[in-house]
């Protein structure tokens, strides 16, 4: 019976699969992590407003504005510094970005939001 080949070659498609996979995966993660940098940095803008506009309403709620502005599975790992000037008031935000692909660490998003103090606010 002459060898037609086709008896080796089974699986041989599954196997190649099996061994891309991996890198698939990878990919796919690296893009959802993208995604979650992208959202991190813009709920940090978010919080910085917020806290910004409660502090100029109310001194010494920056951090408490920052932490209700953004989503609940990111407040606990908000941080919002208050800096007040003669007629303005400035929240700096800091959201720590999570990480879904092992041994990728990210430095945290930072953003920064000024507004002028509210003229019946009073200061401490």
């Amino acid at each position: 019976m002459p060898y037609d080949g086709k008896g080796r070659d089974r699986g041989q498609v599954a196997l190649e699969y099996l061994g891309f996979l991996p890198i698939l995966v990878l990919v796919a993660m690296a893009g959802v992590q993208l995604g979650l940098i992208a959202y991190t940095a813009q709920q940090a803008g978010t919080a910085a407003r917020a806290g910004a506009r409660a502090a100029s309403l109310d001194p010494g709620t920056a951090q408490e504005g920052c932490q209700n502005a953004v989503s609940s599975w990111l407040a606990g790992e908000t941080e919002c510094g208050e800096a007040r000037g003669a007629d303005e008031v400035t929240v700096t935000a800091t959201v720590d970005i999570p990480s879904i692909v092992p041994g990728w660490n990210f430095d945290p998003a930072t953003k920064t939001a000024t507004m002028p103090l509210d003229a019946t606010a009073t200061t401490d």
